[in-house]
């Protein structure tokens, strides 16, 4: 069963499923007694009871006549489903290339792939490198899409917390 219901606090209008004791206002909050609730129809059908809602709502906005002119929500949302295209007929008709935004879409626009943070990648340069210097270091990043400036900052940060010791523009581990 479905009811629609006010709020005697704040005029809303909503619609209840079942019957539940008490109920609550979704825009004020008041909580009342199921049965204490205006209730303008009470029907075993969703539809109708979104019809009425929809109706009541309209009417309070001088819409009335025009709300009567629509069709029920049932047959909009039928319509509506029959109405729905897929992403590629979209794109044609938009007159785009549906491949290429596939492939664009496919591409990560970062460049190749990380595998780890920057900082790990960074430590691992330091690993795998003997006494590399800052721009080995940024060389071996970028290969990872580390940038230049993001591996310079980790550096400073490594050695500032005295993980990474610099001697004489060369780096290594602690």
């Amino acid at each position: 069963m479905y009811a629609v219901v006010g709020c005697s606090e704040c005029s809303n209008l909503w619609i209840i499923e079942g019957r539940s004791e008490t109920t609550q206002c979704p825009r004020c909050g008041s909580r009342r007694a199921f049965e204490k609730r205006k209730k303008f129809v009470e029907t075993e059908d969703a539809g109708h009871a979104r019809d009425v809602r929809a109706s009541m709502l309209a009417s309070r906005q001088g819409e009335g006549e025009a709300f009567a002119k629509l069709d029920s929500y049932d047959a909009l949302e039928d319509e509506v489903a029959d109405g729905v295209i897929d992403d590629a007929e979209y794109l044609e008709a938009s007159g785009l290339d549906v491949d290429a935004v596939t492939a664009a879409g496919d591409r990560d626009p970062r460049g190749p792939t990380r595998s780890g943070s920057k900082k790990e990648i960074v430590e691992a340069a330091l690993e795998d490198l003997e006494r590399p210097t800052a721009d080995e270091v940024v060389d071996y990043a970028s290969e990872r899409g580390v940038s230049a400036g993001d591996v310079e900052t980790v550096l400073e940060k490594l050695t500032r917390r005295g993980v990474v010791s610099e001697s004489r523009g060369r780096y290594r581990l602690l």
